[in-house]
């Protein structure tokens, strides 16, 4: 009786995270096996793969950044582990090349893009078109600047992506990363997603910005590509009108 009731348990907490969780799920999928990142745990159920997800002590690193509970040396500790997480997840092969999808190769999800779904298209060209509203390529110099051109021109690698990497999602504990956390829009991206991203809404923590510049492979043309676009063509997501 009392294993019926524990499977009884376990079964309705799988079905609430099933509809709470499913995109974080399947990113905790695609990274556990490598022991990549601290997160949740995963099992295998008879209908599915699930998440566990217990209590991390600790509190975001904005709040301990801004809080002034961190030392320098514990900041660049911090910036250190972070990018090595990122270049072990840009580490990972793409099931193809060009890919931009969710973690389990369906449509994304991105707050700063809209509040559907979008995707998943099978190179980056379609992807880059999708940001400019289907505005022509060669069109886009006069539309938004020679800096879009170039980077939706250019060839990329497909890397997994955690896709919003901001530091209330980076939680830590005695001066060091215990976990990383919503990786509800994590999934394969162009290889400069992960270092735009972080400056599509920058808070007042200077060197948390500075620090990542310098640790990881920087994409300046490609930030300054996106900007124009976040002014001119807000939300590229949600249909206009």
């Amino acid at each position: 009786m009392l294993h019926q009731a524990k499977s009884n348990l376990l079964s309705i907490k799988l079905w609430i995270g099933k509809r709470l969780f499913g995109q974080v799920g399947q990113s905790g999928v695609r990274i556990r096996p490598h022991r990549i990142i601290k997160g949740p745990y995963v099992h295998h159920h008879r209908d599915g793969l699930y998440l566990e997800l217990g209590y991390i002590n600790g509190i975001d690193l904005q709040a301990a950044w801004l809080g002034g509970c961190l030392s320098q040396d514990q900041k660049r500790h911090i910036i250190t582990e972070v990018s090595g997480y990122i270049n072990q997840l840009r580490s990972l092969e793409p099931p193809c090349k060009g890919i931009v999808s969710s973690a389990d190769l369906e449509a994304c999800h991105y707050h700063r893009i809209g509040s559907s779904t979008f995707g998943p298209f099978n190179e980056h060209a379609e992807f880059h078109s999708f940001l400019r509203r289907h505005i022509r390529i060669e069109d886009s110099t006069q539309v938004f600047s020679k800096e879009v051109t170039d980077c939706h021109s250019r060839w990329y690698r497909s890397c997994f992506t955690h896709a919003d990497l901001c530091p209330r999602n980076i939680i830590v504990d005695n001066g060091k990363v215990a976990a990383v956390i919503d990786w509800e829009s994590g999934g394969w991206y162009p290889e400069y997603w992960e270092y735009t991203k972080p400056h599509v809404s920058q808070i007042e923590m200077p060197e948390w910005y500075e620090g990542l510049k310098s640790a990881m492979a920087r994409y300046d043309v490609e930030l300054r590509a996106e900007r124009t676009p976040w002014r001119q063509c807000d939300q590229p997501g949600i249909p206009l009108g």
